[in-house]
């Protein structure tokens, strides 16, 4: 009996592996998951199937390390590093082996960031990922036994700048919501209120079920599925509630296709990434703040900054309104605040006055 289901067991993780396998293969660029090395096939799937890894992440790992990989069989052959580009079809790495991967070395992978940089003008960010990339594969690689000592330990990151997130001021996101109107109005003034008083990524805002609001007594909050599939609940305030009412007044009932999803499009389907970024576009024009820098995603920004800095929200509780992971990754919101009594104090028109000068500027 234990045999059978064991047996069992075994053939269900192999079919999960295979469908996970085909969802990758379908939703990739054409060939890239199908040109990968087994091994690399094998991270893959295990970054999406048991690390959870939403498919953007899986995505970026693949990218990462085919173009490794093809770096690496280009230096293999003598040839010149523009022939990556062009997809060279002797740039073969479906083939790369166990052996192979024992032989990378630490300078293959500085190499490679070389290459990123001067070739193909990858900024700290870029290369930073890629660091990542080849962190987690050659883990991986060692977690399993399948290289003796992993390269990638001692391997540096770029240095990232610190830059301070930008945001819309309590003015301009009240001018920004004042100008939506037209015939999805109700949507889009939802849409634009629950980014600047939730904080949501643009994906977690897509991705919303109108089944995922709930209401209860005394309060009204929603779930929201972030990165990895984790789940977080925030709760709505008055300006949230009243456009979330107002919109599912007028939302259409007849002819829905995802009939689970809250933002639908005038094609009855759940609204698309592109769609949101280019509805906020179109306001952000209309409110005279186009051409500024601003996106969907300083929406969040600031969310989080008038949180943080006016309604004083402290910074645990604000690492888990966003979803991050990291409180350092919240850390920069404090930062901001800091930057602004520092400004608040040089703009104090006795700052110029020096010492030696008995007073004087």
């Amino acid at each position: 009996m234990f045999l059978i289901t064991l047996l069992f067991f075994i053939i269900l993780v192999k079919s999960i592996v295979y469908i996970d396998f085909s969802v990758l293969t379908y939703r990739m660029k054409p060939n890239f998951f199908d040109e990968m090395p087994a091994r690399a096939k094998e991270f893959l799937n295990y970054q999406s199937v048991i690390k959870n890894r939403s498919f953007a992440t899986v995505q970026q790992y693949c990218f990462d390390l085919r173009l490794f990989f093809k770096f690496l069989r280009c230096k293999e052959l003598g040839l010149d590093e523009k022939e990556i580009a062009e997809d060279n079809p002797q740039l073969i790495i479906s083939g790369f082996t166990d052996d192979d991967y024992d032989e990378i070395t630490l300078g293959d992978a500085y190499e490679f960031l070389s290459y990123c940089l001067q070739d193909r003008n990858n900024k700290e960010k870029a290369r930073a990922r890629k660091v990542s990339s080849l962190r987690s594969f050659f883990k991986y690689l060692k977690m399993n036994g399948i290289i003796q000592d992993n390269p990638m330990v001692n391997l540096d990151s770029p240095k990232l700048k610190k830059s301070l997130p930008k945001y819309l001021t309590v003015e301009q996101s009240k001018k920004l919501l004042s100008v939506i109107d037209g015939t999805n109005r109700e949507r889009d003034y939802c849409i634009i209120t629950l980014l600047l008083n939730c904080g949501m990524r643009l994906s977690e805002l897509v991705s919303l079920d109108y089944n995922k609001i709930c209401f209860t007594d005394d309060a009204a909050y929603i779930v929201i599925t972030g990165k990895g599939n984790k789940e977080r609940t925030v709760y709505l305030n008055h300006a949230c509630i009243s456009a979330v009412n107002a919109y599912m007044r007028v939302r259409a009932k007849d002819g829905v296709i995802d009939k689970n999803a809250l933002f639908l499009s005038n094609r009855m389907t759940r609204i698309s990434p592109k769609t949101v970024q280019h509805l906020v576009e179109v306001y952000l024009d209309k409110a005279g703040l186009g051409n500024m820098g601003f996106s969907v995603h300083k929406l969040r920004h600031t969310a989080a900054t008038l949180m943080y800095q006016t309604g004083k929200v402290d910074v645990l509780a604000l690492k888990e309104i966003l979803g991050h992971e990291n409180l350092n990754t919240t850390q920069i919101y404090t930062h901001l605040l800091d930057e602004q009594l520092k400004k608040a104090v040089e703009a104090n028109p006795l700052a110029d006055i020096d010492a030696d000068n008995n007073g004087k500027k």
